[in-house]
């Protein structure tokens, strides 16, 4: 096994040797900041206390709604209480779309059956009692697209995909695409509906939700996600049916509501100089209707306003610290779009977001390993002892990071194992007890080691270069 899989137990180990003088506060009765990220690594309790208070008391929180709203105002509650200035909810409207409470799919012919569905965000409804057609099978997205114009006529598509567990998440990459754009490519073929194979890991019957699109100019049709096994289900029969139709009725009832107020939160560990640029710390508040959002996105910003707290007891920082918890992620980066535009003229020193789980980070990215090699070595070298590989990956950034991108800025990436991430991603099942709390806080000893040295840093932290080109930045 090489350094980079490393495994947790490893890294605790790894972690734990500091010399007397490492151990010993620092002048002025602060902590050694190598003490304060081993600290976390044992002990830190700060974002295991915000994950569980926001998915306790709020519970899951949909973008534009009141419960959004409601997990808005608990976050700030605890900023405050935890010692954050200039605290406050930044509001934007937007378009706001909602699930409905009726999700039902049953194969009519020629095996009659239930199966079990949710809608995608954007969807349409069906008409009051459904609708019913011909299903056409699509074992992946280019499929679909290869179906020819009118041919899905009264019909509706299904579409699936191969989507495998991997370590840095790249098979939603490629399952992607059968949530994000196959309804819009089946509607602009004529199909009267869309399901899909949830894009997930799992084999719980727990449907994966999230956003689907339209193109321009093409009218939404309704458009679900079918659980893991039931998506394989409807795939044997299939096999089965020897040439007969395969016919399915679908009953959704989403809807948009109009324009609502969504908003995202701010908070800030002042700096000794706060004419600095800012270090950038983000999450997203928000999750979809059908959980509470532990992994997506209660523990990033759990893990975020803990790194910040726990660099604070090292004592004042250079560069003031500034959490976002980015409001309405899930349903189009509606927060993030929002904070850029805002805030555009207001120069971030870096970016870093935590938007990947709970699990163990396991590797270190920027986008100045070449414009600022000393820094990123420095940093690199620093989190070595957590099990953290370095590499040579060039950062992109958190969705919730547009702010950084428009301005070309300097990123990081502190990448999570997301094995298991794709299991709870956007299902019923994303809650607490699904969190590993020793590696919630190797999370958190990672980040107040790396937001440490940034917010300490005197001279700019990436320096002139060409900005590599980000990927499409896709919800998690």
């Amino acid at each position: 096994m090489t350094k980079t899989l490393l495994p947790l137990a490893a890294a605790l180990c790894l972690a734990a040797p500091l010399s007397a003088q490492s151990q010993a506060d620092a002048p002025g009765g602060h902590v050694d900041l190598a003490v304060a990220a081993s600290e976390a690594l044992e002990n830190d309790t700060l974002a295991w206390d915000f994950v569980e208070g926001l998915t306790t008391e709020v519970g899951p929180r949909q973008a534009g709604t009141e419960a959004e709203r409601r997990g808005r105002e608990w976050a700030m509650d605890w900023l405050r209480a935890h010692g954050f200035a200039n605290v406050a909810s930044e509001p934007f409207a937007m378009d706001t779309w909602v699930p409905g409470d009726v999700w039902k799919a049953r194969i009519t012919a020629p095996f009659a059956q239930e199966l079990i569905v949710q809608p995608l965000g954007n969807s349409a409804a069906t008409a009051e009692g459904g609708i019913e057609g011909e299903v056409v099978f699509f074992p992946s997205v280019d499929d679909l697209r290869a179906a020819p114009a009118g041919s899905l006529a009264g019909k509706i598509a299904y579409v699936s995909h191969q989507m495998r567990p991997a370590m840095d998440g790249s098979h939603y990459g490629f399952a992607g695409p059968a949530r994000w754009v196959g309804a819009g490519i089946a509607a602009s073929k004529g199909a009267v509906a869309t399901v899909i194979k949830a894009v997930g890991t799992d084999h719980h019957r727990n449907p994966h939700t999230g956003g689907t699109s339209f193109p321009e100019g093409v009218d939404p049709i309704p458009a679900a996600a079918m659980s893991v096994p039931d998506a394989e289900n409807l795939e044997r029969m299939f096999e089965r049916a020897e040439g007969r139709p395969i016919t399915l009725r679908l009953e959704l009832n989403p809807r948009r509501i109009g324009t609502t107020m969504s908003g995202n939160v701010v908070g800030e560990i002042v700096g000794r100089k706060p004419d600095l640029p800012p270090v950038l710390l983000a999450c997203h508040i928000d999750s979809w209707w059908n959980a509470p959002g532990a992994f997506d996105d209660g523990a990033g910003c759990g893990i975020i306003t803990a790194a910040a707290l726990n660099v604070a007891r090292t004592g004042t920082p250079l560069r003031t610290i500034r959490v976002l918890m980015a409001g309405a992620e899930e349903t189009g980066l509606w927060g993030s779009k929002a904070y850029s535009e805002a805030h555009i003229d207001e120069p971030i020193a870096v970016g870093l977001e935590s938007d990947f789980g709970a699990d163990r980070i396991w590797r270190f990215e920027s986008n100045f390993r070449r414009t600022n090699p000393g820094l990123h070595t420095k940093l690199a070298k620093a989190v070595a002892r957590f099990g953290v590989a370095d590499s040579a990956v060039v950062a992109t950034g958190g969705a919730d990071l547009n702010i950084v991108r428009d301005q070309e800025g300097a990123l990081i990436d502190l990448q999570q194992d997301g094995t298991r991430y794709f299991d709870l991603h956007h299902t019923p099942d994303d809650t607490l007890d699904k969190i590993d709390p020793a590696q919630l806080r190797q999370n958190v000893a990672v980040w107040t080691q790396v937001v440490g040295i940034l917010a300490n840093e005197p001279r700019a932290i990436r320096d002139a270069g060409t900005v590599p080109s980000a990927p499409a930045i896709m919800d998690r």
